[in-house]
């Protein structure tokens, strides 16, 4: 095409000077004019679809996107970054790959459980990206939609492998919310060995559609559940107002009996320090006593050896003869009433006189 433009002017240059028409001249400005245009349009404006990117010389790489290009059918090693870039129309062809972010949906997938009970997930979401550095390999070996055969396709044989080996009470209700950790392990653990420039970022699972019939019962279920709990809870709730009660009259009692050890304890010490008292009182009244009997012992010890001193026959006599003489009455006889004499003192006396009447005279002789 670019070839033909230039002959094509020439051509047309030539027919105007050789005819010296007005109107042949005029064609050819007009020829020109168009061509300038074509190839304006060839080279400013960049392609945005797949009808305009064989046509097109400049083109645009978005952000968040890198260029991929295939010349001839050939994937080319060379990777542009986002801005404007430059290829050879008809012969290289462009498609931006994104390498951010990016949720994949996938609709519609059907599955059989354990039981035999056919279910639909309407929709598991897949945040999953591409890493630069693998864009070329990847696209390489599964072409630019990647994600058909490692996402899309992946999801549809990981989901029916978990149906297949669970009941419906564990996919549905059981086992559910493990469902977006499984996925994301299979389809990271298959990724990583096959294609391992794509990273899954997280999984996001979407309730299954179940047979009415069976989606009533389930409902019947919970709402049972939901009894069974809500009278599970009232029964603890008493429980705990029991424990509460309970608990509050054991520390009453708790207190009451504190209150009563310590005034327990309060009279046993005033007992004690009272018994402490009363035996230092007793102590001193002892040491006192003892101290006075002693004394009083002492005293009559010290009498009796006085007296004992003292009972000579002249002392004897005299005490004999002041008695007697004390008396207001002296009687005269053979015989004296005994009323006024002591018989034993009287004979007491007589053989102490005696006795000493014979030591003298022995002492004499």
């Amino acid at each position: 095409m670019d070839s033909n433009q230039p002959r094509l002017v020439t051509q047309s240059l030539q027919g105007g000077r050789g005819g010296g028409g007005g109107g042949k001249g005029f064609s050819a400005i007009l020829a020109v004019f168009l061509s300038f245009i074509a190839i304006f349009a060839m080279i400013v404006i960049p392609s945005s679809s797949t009808s305009r990117n064989g046509f097109s010389i400049l083109h645009q790489v978005p952000e968040g996107h890198v260029g991929v290009y295939w010349r001839g059918g050939a994937l080319l090693k060379m990777i542009t970054d986002p801005g404007f870039h430059l290829k050879l129309p008809f012969i290289t062809h462009y498609e931006p790959v994104q390498v951010t972010l990016q949720t994949d949906q996938v609709r519609d997938i059907p599955c059989g459980t354990k039981g035999g009970v056919m279910i639909n997930f309407e929709k598991i979401e897949v945040v999953n990206r591409l890493h630069k550095d693998y864009v070329h390999d990847t696209l390489l070996n599964y072409g630019v939609q990647y994600d058909n055969t490692w996402i899309y396709d992946k999801i549809h044989h990981e989901i029916n492998q978990f149906c297949s080996s669970h009941s419906l009470q564990q996919v549905y209700i059981d086992v559910f919310d493990q469902i977006d950790e499984k996925m994301k392990d299979a389809l990271q653990g298959d990724c990583t060995r096959y294609a391992p420039g794509i990273e899954i970022i997280s999984v996001r699972v979407t309730k299954p559609k179940i047979p009415e019939s069976i989606r009533r019962n389930f409902e019947q279920m919970e709402e049972e559940r939901t009894k069974v709990l809500i009278a599970i809870e009232k029964q603890r709730v008493v429980e705990k107002e029991a424990e509460t009660s309970k608990k509050m009259a054991i520390s009453e009692a708790e207190k009451i009996a504190n209150v009563s050890k310590i005034l327990m304890e309060q009279k046993l010490m005033e007992k004690d320090s009272a018994r402490k008292q009363q035996e230092i009182e007793n102590q001193i009244y002892m040491a006192r006593e003892k101290s006075l009997a002693d004394a009083y012992f002492y005293r009559l010890l010290k009498e009796a050896e006085a007296n004992k001193l003292k009972l000579t026959p002249q002392f004897l006599e005299l005490k004999f003869v002041e008695a007697i003489a004390d008396n207001t009455k002296i009687f005269f006889g053979e015989k004296i009433p005994s009323m006024f004499l002591d018989q034993r003192l009287l004979g007491n006396f007589l053989q102490q006189l005696s006795r000493n009447v014979s030591e003298e005279e022995k002492s004499t002789a």
